[in-house]
């Protein structure tokens, strides 16, 4: 049985541990935070998902997966999300 989960997410680089296999659907603000939402299969063993935040006009030097674009602060920020596995 597979659900979505709710990852909430900092700034920058960061680990998320969640199920493995896991399939990263969307990423967005809610309620002011970054929020990445991951199909996932509950009772899989869990690994470490290195996520990656990257602001527009920043230097991205990874090689990972794009997840998507979130906007924050009514738009005048710009996110680029990535999964670096």
């Amino acid at each position: 049985m597979k659900v979505i989960w709710k990852y909430p997410l900092g700034p920058g680089s960061q680990d998320v541990q969640m199920p493995e296999g896991a399939a990263l659907l969307a990423i967005y603000e809610q309620h002011g935070t970054l929020c990445l939402w991951a199909l996932v299969e509950p009772d899989a063993a869990q690994e470490i998902r290195r996520i990656q935040i990257v602001g527009t006009g920043l230097i991205y030097e990874g090689g990972g997966d794009y997840i998507g674009t979130a906007f924050t602060q009514g738009g005048s920020l710009v996110w680029h999300v990535f999964d670096e596995h």
